[in-house]
């Protein structure tokens, strides 16, 4: 079997976190034994040629241009498993129902996956609770239950819980859900975002009011201004990163199944808007391993992104649900996200600089070319397979769509430890820096050279040691543009481009530096919205505890590698 080329790091994550361990913790296989082991299940399903397609999903993995997410690494092959990778769970307003929820989110997270939630049918703090008369907590008591399950569960000592919150703005607890993490050490399992509405964000250009409505009567509570708890939302966001803003209105206007309900949450990082009890698998294409003497591979591009579109469907029947209900809806619907990682580090092959308007052109061709191709692959399994069986009265067949086999197929994911296997740069987010600490695993401090800087390095002959983002702008010239330098107006445009050829939505972060103010964070809020994104996120160089990446001091490699371990969260550990 050959050895797989992979960095010291990639092969810390897969000891630690991937392969498969004895009773006392030591792994019985290899990374190549791995991913053996997940193409065979993965072709499983397949009714003809089963070896062949086991061969061509491991090459397609392998070669890291392309991998799936976490808990198909981890579980796919094993008795009970698990593999999407992020539910979507209803919450009613009612105890037997929270803890209802709270059980089926143990059980998930148990087994892999990570979970997102609203909290916006539970009745405000004050209410009265007539069968017990006395007055309900709201929705932060119960999330601060949710979040300490989480703490207990501890996703088998393998991962940690993941998962995402969401209130509407409308609700009467809004400026308590706000202030929640505000002091750095609250629900610590928890992404938290604003479900915005048109009605909030029409009040906030007009500089208006707008009412807090009662969830279980639909009356309003009182109005508030729309700008003063929009300015509530950006001082806490630039405090430490939450909230988030996810736009509930645009996301149900494109529900590609309407007639199957609502999504008022999405999976633990905004790119999967789902339906209650709705489930979805992610993968992701290497855009890295696409580039070749200055050009892109389309060809290549094309058959990888039919072969993963296949490889997706078959997760959907291969896996293996822990409630019930998500089995069925999900094969209702049969949502998959095919989406990219190493996008920055296609750019820098190509010498264009992030945030350039060639990048915003580069991102276009290529997730219009993914999008256009993986839409064609699902036609092609529908054909063969039948469609997905919610499919009439769907938006794919009111637009005149062929039949297709899957509800959505394009989603950007943040990857997360997935783009440390393939040496990328996650998502599409810019390079971090061509250096780096990265916390994860509890404890794990790696160490990073970017690895596309590496590679580009050597390449000129020049060592890469001593690397600092002075040194490999010298070096690489302009097209060097890591993550804090790339203006907020940029990241916000990028995630739109990407968002335009994407059937759920999109992961992004729009990354500022230190010395950044609350007014660039409204500024992103504002415009994520105006160019039709479906959320977004912040997050302010230095401004949380357990930041997960790092960028060092300019030092040798070599002195970094040995200071002592850090801890911290991983940004996904679900993608």
């Amino acid at each position: 079997m050959t050895r797989l080329q992979l960095s010291a790091n990639a092969r810390v994550v897969l000891k630690r976190r991937y392969l498969r361990k004895d009773e006392a913790g030591s792994p019985i296989e290899s990374p190549e034994e791995l991913f053996h082991r997940v193409a065979r299940a993965v072709a499983s399903v397949e009714r003809r040629d089963r070896s062949a397609w086991a061969r061509r999903f491991n090459e397609l993995m392998t070669s890291r241009r392309f991998l799936p997410n976490t808990p198909t690494l981890l579980n796919a092959g094993h008795p009970g498993g698990q593999l999407a990778a992020c539910y979507v769970l209803p919450i009613d307003d009612s105890l037997d129902g929270i803890f209802d929820t709270l059980k089926h989110a143990a059980k998930i997270h148990q087994s892999g996956g990570g979970t997102g939630f609203s909290f916006s049918k539970l009745r405000p703090s004050g209410s009265l609770v007539r069968s017990t008369h006395g007055v309900a907590s709201g929705p932060v008591s119960f999330l601060r239950i949710f979040d300490i399950t989480t703490e207990t569960i501890k996703q088998g000592g393998a991962r940690r819980g993941a998962n995402m919150a969401i209130l509407r703005a409308d609700h009467p607890d809004i400026l308590e859900f706000i202030d929640c993490k505000r002091d750095q050490r609250s629900i610590p399992n928890f992404n938290i975002s604003v479900g915005v509405t048109d009605e909030f964000m029409t009040a906030l250009e007009r500089q208006g009011k707008y009412w807090l409505r009662n969830p279980t009567t639909g009356e309003p509570v009182r109005q508030v201004v729309a700008g003063e708890v929009f300015d509530r939302i950006v001082r806490a966001a630039w405090e430490c990163g939450d909230p988030g803003l996810v736009f509930l209105d645009r996301i149900n206007r494109m529900n590609p199944t309407p007639r199957q309900g609502e999504m008022d949450s999405t999976n633990p990082c905004g790119e999967q808007p789902l339906l209650p009890f709705e489930s979805c698998n992610l993968g992701s294409l290497n855009l890295g391993e696409y580039v070749a003497e200055g050009e892109i591979l389309w060809d290549r591009l094309a058959r990888d992104t039919v072969t993963a579109v296949r490889f997706l469907d078959n997760v959907i029947d291969l896996n293996v649900y822990p409630v019930a209900r998500s089995r069925r809806v999900t094969l209702r619907n049969r949502k998959i996200g095919l989406g990219v990682m190493g996008f920055a580090d296609l750019l820098l092959m190509l010498r264009i600089p992030y945030g350039a308007p060639e990048s915003f052109e580069a991102g276009e061709r290529i997730m219009s070319f993914i999008e256009r191709e993986a839409r064609a692959a699902s036609a092609e399994l529908a054909s063969r397979r039948g469609a997905f069986p919610a499919w009439k009265g769907s938006l794919w067949e009111k637009l005149g769509f062929p039949p297709l086999r899957n509800a959505t197929v394009t989603t950007v994911a943040p990857t997360g430890t997935i783009s440390i296997i393939a040496g990328a740069s996650s998502g599409i987010e810019p390079i971090f820096s061509g250096v780096f600490y990265r916390n994860v695993l509890s404890g794990e401090r790696l160490v990073e050279i970017h690895p596309a800087v590496e590679k580009l390095f050597l390449a000129r002959g020049v060592a890469p040691v001593g690397i600092s983002d002075e040194r490999i702008r010298e070096i690489l010239g302009p097209a060097w543009t890591p993550a804090q330098s790339v203006p907020v107006e940029a990241h916000v445009r990028m995630q739109a481009v990407f968002q335009r050829h994407s059937d759920s939505a999109v992961s992004k972060t729009v990354n500022l530096p230190a010395h950044s103010t609350s007014e660039d964070v409204g500024k992103a809020y504002r415009l994520a919205y105006s160019l039709g994104c479906k959320g977004i996120t912040i997050y302010r160089d230095l401004s949380r505890v357990g930041q997960v990446l790092k960028k060092p001091d300019a030092a040798p490699v070599e002195a970094l590698q040995d200071s002592p371990l850090d801890s911290g969260p991983e940004s996904c550990p679900s993608c």
